[in-house]
């Protein structure tokens, strides 16, 4: 026990150690990510009023040409008023100069090398689209080439009446030397501050994690011998920390409505374990109840000392009742002993030829039954057999309601190594939400009766390592189908 709790306070302090270096990791991750952002936007919107600059510069310098020229203002004679100009303002403004068309054509260009060339490439048709089509009757072009990032405006030319002339084009090359020297910077002395904040952080959850652990191992020592089944002992330790105080006050409170709850307990599971017994037995004694009355009523009803065959029906009433009666002696018995539900006294019997016989008992016309075939022997409990039956035909009965002609089909079939047995009704079904409590103990969808049958022949079907499955449709009607191994050794 003492080895581990050392190993949990060890666990602590580790735990503790990681929290504090994961929050000063996501806090530099975060930080750092938030700069390279920052850095990113503020190069971006440099960029971009540079551009802007240059472009306004430009375009008053281009007015003032045209305000100035002796040629008419038309589009055709830009070439001839920029033929001179084009490089001085290129020169003074530090930024390459195109001149284009309306229709997109290279007129002049500020390129040392380059000439008036008719053959050079135009202005995209999207670009010149976008441009008629703004306010601003301009445009910026955004292109990466090689790492790089290019920008490249276009505005239209206008004369003192505002009627367009060509389209002003000025490349810009992006140049972010500067703001990644500065973010490297940056970054480093941030590894650097974080770095110390690491070694402090060290420090620090060192002297928590041993300020936490020392009062801890007295309340973790106790809270190991505490249980249920003795009497625990409180814990008397004036802590340094307030929440550790609490912690033990909330353990002494707990361990006085344990002591409460430990005697309640013991009470109620005697009293409960008596309650259970007597239902039980109870149930298992009033199941051949009614098949006996059943079997005396028949009797009644049908006795004829004229009959030829009286001796023969006597015979089978008493056999009858006998079986019924020594379920019955067999749960008497078992209780008497204070153990569980009779023990199984398996038997090579004819299943098809018990389940007839058991339904005899009921003598209703409204039990119909049919069978694959007059003999499939196995190894089973007749009793048990015998009340497996009774409990569905029963609930089968008692599920149609008053005023609907009756119908309980009872078939038995082989399939494979297991004999079936399906009790089908034309009763009221199992409603949805009743139908995954079905088996249990207690429930019960009847007014009457304790719900224990249910629970009880599906334990009997599991002992013998079969299944009882049903289907069923809530105003129509329900069928179980009881699957038994064959057993014929």
């Amino acid at each position: 026990m003492l080895k581990g709790f050392k190993l949990s306070m060890l666990s602590l302090r580790i735990r503790i150690f990681l929290s504090m270096i994961v929050l000063i990791i996501l806090a530099s991750v975060l930080l750092a990510s938030i700069s390279i952002i920052q850095f990113k936007t503020e190069a971006k919107e440099y960029h971009q009023e540079r551009l802007e600059r240059k472009e306004n510069a430009v375009k008053e310098h281009i007015n003032y040409v045209l305000s100035t020229t002796t040629y008419p203002l038309t589009t055709d004679n830009l070439d001839l008023i920029f033929k001179d100009k084009i490089h001085e303002l290129a020169h003074i403004h530090n930024i390459e100069i195109n001149i284009y068309s309306l229709d997109g054509k290279l007129l002049k260009s500020s390129k040392e090398t380059f000439s008036v060339d008719r053959a050079a490439p135009p202005i995209p048709k999207y670009i010149l689209k976008l441009v008629r089509s703004s306010i601003e009757k301009r445009y910026v072009d955004i292109k990466t080439i090689n790492g790089v990032k290019n920008r490249s405006s276009y505005t239209q030319i206008k004369d003192d009446k505002f009627k367009p002339l060509g389209v002003l084009n000025l490349p810009y090359l992006e140049d972010d030397g500067f703001y990644d020297k500065e973010l490297n910077n940056f970054l480093i002395r941030l590894g650097q501050v974080y770095s110390f904040m690491l070694i402090v952080a060290f420090a620090i959850a060192y002297f928590l994690s041993s300020y936490i652990t020392k009062s801890l191992k007295t309340i973790s020592d106790r809270i190991n011998e505490t249980s249920f089944n003795q009497k625990n002992k409180k814990i008397v330790l004036e802590a340094s920390s307030k929440e550790i105080n609490l912690l033990i006050a909330a353990y002494n409170r707990m361990v006085d409505e344990l002591e409460i709850s430990a005697v309640k307990l013991a009470q109620s599971e005697r009293e409960e374990a008596w309650r259970e017994m007597a239902k039980q037995v109870a149930h298992e004694i009033k199941n051949p109840l009614t098949p006996m009355r059943l079997t005396v009523q028949s009797f009644q009803r049908r006795f004829s000392p004229e009959d030829p065959n009286i001796i023969q029906k006597m015979k089978d009433y008493s056999d009858t009742l006998i079986q019924q009666i020594d379920t019955m002696n067999a749960v008497a018995s078992a209780f008497s002993n204070f153990a569980s539900m009779p023990a199984q006294q398996n038997e090579t019997l004819n299943v098809v030829e018990v389940v007839e016989l058991t339904l005899d008992i009921f003598n209703e016309e409204h039990i119909i039954f049919e069978k694959e075939s007059p003999e499939i022997i196995s190894k089973i409990d007749r009793t048990q057999l015998i009340r497996i039956i009774t409990n569905l035909v029963k609930n089968a009965i008692q599920s149609i309601p008053e005023g609907r002609q009756k119908r309980v089909a009872v078939t038995v079939t082989k399939r494979d190594n297991n004999v079936l047995i399906t009790v089908e009704d034309n009763g009221i079904g199992i409603k949805p939400e009743d139908i995954i409590r079905i088996f249990e103990p207690k429930f019960t969808t009847k007014n009457s009766g304790m719900g224990l049958g249910l629970g009880i022949i599906k334990n009997i079907i599991e002992n013998y390592k079969g299944t009882i499955t049903f289907e069923t449709e809530y105003g129509t009607g329900t069928k179980f189908t009881v699957s038994l191994p064959i057993i014929n050794s």
